[in-house]
């Protein structure tokens, strides 16, 4: 088995995952997508198969197109589904997908743009990992960094990397040789949550930059960076269209999604159409219909339309 593919999503972010496993087969990969979820299985799930079932419990699995399954495995945790990224990567690979080369974690806001071949030499070369625009730069001597080794220090571990930047926790990709990542990752916001007041079962809590984990999962995940011993292969934030030129993947961020954005009210508030809203309304029609292809054409014209605007009204 090669590199396999992992979300995790509950409520309306169903719309996120159909767009990302539409990218994902558009772009070549094929292969099973581990979906966690709380709540129900989406609508548009419609082509559930029998023999096909992953072991883990409850499992259901959607075939979306030839050499693509979507197995829809049920989450039972109190957590942040943000907070229980790395325990769900590391449970996937050391129990239920073990013959597997690789996995990598994409939020269900993601698509991807270039070649699944691409993703298969980035996870082979390390840890990968790509730059926020947040709090990066962040030096080896930013003090926010020589902070965090307070809690290297109740892990009885050491900073082993020099890193300069801030990563983002939206993806994540690791080969098997590297699981030893995932789990520094879970034991850092293990002990977060003993030592730090780390609350898992929200996300973004505290918005005190000095709080040693004001970003969650992701203050964990960078953590986990300074001290793992497997190698980290870094992309900038064009990785995730942060910046202009990316050719990799777009992460839609913030709160208001592609799928329930108005885009021409927002243009008329001087917010123009982002890169990764515009990348998502290209995935929601095929292999996985979300919507009808009427809804589709009028959003995709909603966005030129709020392009035009925005040349007169951005912020």
């Amino acid at each position: 088995m090669n590199h396999v593919i992992c979300t995790l999503f509950e409520g309306h972010y169903h719309y996120g995952v159909a767009a990302l496993a539409n990218s994902l087969y558009a772009n070549g990969y094929r292969g099973s997508i581990y979906a966690g979820y709380r709540g129900e299985i989406p609508r548009w799930a419609t082509e559930v198969v029998s023999g096909h079932q992953s072991s883990w419990p409850g499992s259901t699995t959607f075939k979306v197109a030839e050499e693509l399954l979507i197995h829809f495995l049920p989450i039972d945790t109190d957590y942040h589904l943000t907070n229980y990224k790395p325990y769900f990567m590391f449970h996937l690979m050391n129990s239920y997908i073990t013959q597997a080369k690789g996995i990598a974690y994409f939020d269900p806001d993601i698509v991807i743009k270039c070649n699944w071949s691409f993703f298969e030499l980035w996870i082979n070369s390390g840890v990968a990992l790509v730059h926020e625009v947040a709090n990066d730069p962040m030096p080896a001597t930013h003090p926010i960094r020589l902070a965090w080794l307070e809690v290297l220090d109740k892990m009885n571990r050491k900073s082993l990397n020099k890193l300069d930047h801030y990563f983002n926790a939206g993806f994540c990709g690791v080969k098997r040789n590297d699981i030893e990542f995932l789990e520094t990752w879970y034991k850092v916001i293990d002990t977060a949550i003993k030592y730090f007041e780390f609350n898992p079962s929200v996300f973004n809590k505290k918005s005190d930059r000095l709080y040693l984990f004001e970003a969650n999962d992701q203050d964990a995940m960078n953590i986990a960076a300074m001290c793992t011993t497997t190698k980290i292969s870094e992309v900038g934030p064009d990785g995730m269209d942060f910046t202009n030129g990316g050719w990799i993947m777009s992460h839609a961020t913030g709160s208001t999604k592609p799928w329930k954005s108005n885009f021409i009210v927002n243009a008329l508030k001087g917010i123009t159409p982002s890169i990764a809203s515009r990348n998502y309304w290209k995935h929601v029609n095929s292999p996985i219909a979300v919507f009808t292809p009427m809804h589709t054409q009028a959003k995709l014209l909603s966005i030129k339309i709020s392009s035009f605007i925005g040349r007169f009204y951005s912020r």
